[in-house]
């Protein structure tokens, strides 16, 4: 019989990978496409969306990813100074 501590380690270490969003999306996707190809009957082209529309997920998820380490925001630049009847209104 196993601990239930083995147990609880195992179903974390399982379910962690889970937390990505990429890998829930590339999980969806290979779903989605075998339900297609064997469970549900559609298109070639209905499949090739579900496969792209999945892939173009995880491309955007890894830029805005690559977008958040690169560098930080740039400082917002500081209100003109000057004489405020010179504004425009």
């Amino acid at each position: 019989m196993t601990s239930p501590s083995f147990l609880t380690s195992f179903l974390q270490r399982i379910s962690g990978p889970l937390r990505s969003r990429k890998t829930r999306v590339a999980l969806v996707t290979v779903l989605a496409a075998f339900a297609a190809e064997f469970g549900i009957g559609v298109s070639d082209e209905l499949l090739l969306a579900l496969v792209g529309i999945g892939a173009s997920l995880i491309l955007g998820i890894a830029h805005e990813d690559a977008g958040r380490k690169s560098a930080p925001f740039a400082p917002r630049p500081a209100p003109p100074r000057g004489d405020p009847d010179t504004r425009p209104s």
